[in-house]
This record gives structure tokens, C-alpha cells and sequence, in this order.
């Protein structure tokens, strides 16, 4: 049953993917040892969505999402590629999808970060300016949807105070490493409605 909602998530995410697209476009899992399992945040905490996803931040519904994607940042140099999902520091961060802790990363832009990549090595999800990782989380640690990875945060560029996940797909082709692939709007699939709505 748990491969069907994996295989039914893909498909939705892969249709999105391809109408972002058609229509947006800007011209393997680790090896070495597991850390113990990380509790599942709250019971009934993890809002599943139509699509399969969790909502990756505690207690935030579908509508009060809004969509960032594309948005100019740094002056227009750069777009963002990715939502932002307001919400109060130190809320729980969930697991959007199943899969392994690939990279846990600070970096300038993001702070502090976490990617992790389905099972099938197709997709990878980044979690970025977040306060801090939930108590054990490791690379290389298999995960579930729903479970509890992290708090909100304000790390990074986000800016003291502007407190935010910012929340990114990316569909990885075959042997592209956690930094690559080609990002795709998640609001669509979070939100259940058309970019732009």
C-alpha cells in the first residue's frame, strides 16, 4: 500500500513537473550507519494533502500557503525556485515525502538545511533557513512522511526575525548529486491548485 501512495505521489509530481515545464521554465541514497529513528511529530500533526505529501510545516493548511515561486530576490538577479511557508520560529518541520537524510548543510543563502531524497533517487526535497535539526537526525537516515526533521527558522538570508520554511522539489536525473536538479514548483502540488491562484 505504502509503494502505491509513493508511486501515485511520483506520477502527480511528475505531471506537475512537466506542465511547469511547459509553461515556467526559466531559459543514490548514502551508505554508512543509520541513526535511530526520529519520532513522528504530534499524532494527526502531519496533514496529508491530496497529492500524498505532508505538509512539511506543523499546523500551516493548504489555503494559507502562498505562491513565492519565481519571485524576483536579490534585485532581480536570481529567481527563487522554491515557496516560502510562513510561520512562528520554532515550529515542528515535517518530512513533505519519504526517503534518506542525503545532506545536512549550513550554508549562506539557506542556513541551515536538510535534502532528502526519495527511494527511487528521482526527487529530492530542501528544507532551508531552519533553527536547528530534530534531536538525532543523521545523514543517511531513512525517513518518513511526516516525521519531524526540524523548527522554523530565520537562518541564512532570511533576515532575523522573518521566520519561514522555504520549501523546494527538485526532480534529479540519474546520478545528479543533492546540490543539482531541476527544480519544480511545490505550491501546485502543496496547495492543490494551479501556480498562481
Amino acid at each position: 500500500m505504502r509503494s502505491v501512495k509513493l508511486l501515485l505521489v511520483l506520477i502527480v509530481v511528475a505531471l506537475v513537473a512537466a506542465v511547469v515545464y511547459v509553461y515556467a521554465s526559466p531559459s543514490s541514497t548514502l551508505d554508512g550507519p543509520k541513526a535511530p529513528a526520529i519520532p513522528v511529530a504530534q499524532s494527526g500533526s502531519a496533514q496529508p494533502l491530496p497529492s500524498g505529501l505532508v505538509m512539511p510545516v506543523q499546523g500551516v493548511k493548504s489555503d494559507q500557503l502562498t505562491d513565492t515561486w519565481h519571485q524576483s530576490r536579490e534585485g532581480g538577479a536570481r529567481v527563487h525556485e522554491a515557496i516560502d511557508i510562513m510561520a512562528p520560529g520554532g515550529t515542528p518541520v515535517l518530512a513533505a515525502l519519504p526517503g534518506t537524510v542525503e545532506k545536512l548543510f549550513q550554508s549562506d543563502r539557506g542556513g541551515t538545511t536538510i535534502y532528502i531524497r526519495t527511494d527511487d533517487s528521482k526527487w529530492t526535497a530542501y528544507y532551508a533557513h531552519l533553527r536547528g535539526y530534530a534531536p538525532g537526525l543523521a545523514e543517511g537516515q531513512r525517513i518518513t512522511a511526516g516525521q519531524l526533521i526540524g523548527y522554523v527558522g530565520d537562518t541564512g538570508d532570511a533576515g532575523p526575525g522573518n521566520f519561514h520554511l522555504h520549501f523546494a522539489l527538485n526532480r534529479m536525473a540519474p546520478g545528479e548529486r543533492w546540490w543539482q536538479g531541476t527544480a519544480i514548483n511545490p505550491y501546485p502540488i502543496l496547495a492543490g491548485k494551479p501556480s498562481g491562484s
